[in-house]
């Protein structure tokens, strides 16, 4: 099966489809991520914008999800921004203000206080 992925015109994932891979095939058997498009755009409207996604995660660095962003200067997907401190680094990955502790132990970022709160479990 393909996915895909509708933008909104911010490229933020709105949507997830699954479609026959069939879809995809060309008359020579070769898969096209245009005729792809081209369905959704059957079955959403010619005003939707479409990328196809990888399950899993074989191109545009991770599977999208909603609410992620596509990047198409570097045709990937990124995920949402998970606290408002964090910062996207070189390779596209949401990195803390301060490393994770490496003690073994859980813990949580703490958005407020920008730490890492050990997780207690009783």
């Amino acid at each position: 099966m393909a996915h895909f992925a509708k933008l909104d015109s911010n490229n933020i994932v709105q949507q997830i489809v699954v479609i026959n891979n069939a879809v995809l095939l060309d008359s020579e058997g070769n898969e096209v991520e245009q005729l792809g498009i081209d369905f959704c755009k059957s079955l959403y409207g010619q005003d939707t914008k479409w990328i196809q996604t990888s399950y899993n995660g074989n191109f545009r660095k991770q599977y999208a999800s909603i609410g992620c962003f596509y990047h198409d200067k570097n045709d990937i997907f990124v995920g949402p921004q998970p606290f408002q401190s964090w910062s996207i680094d070189e390779n596209f990955d949401w990195q803390p203000p301060k490393p994770y502790p490496t003690d073994g132990k859980l813990y949580k970022w703490n958005e407020e206080a920008l730490t890492w709160d050990e997780i207690i479990i009783e």
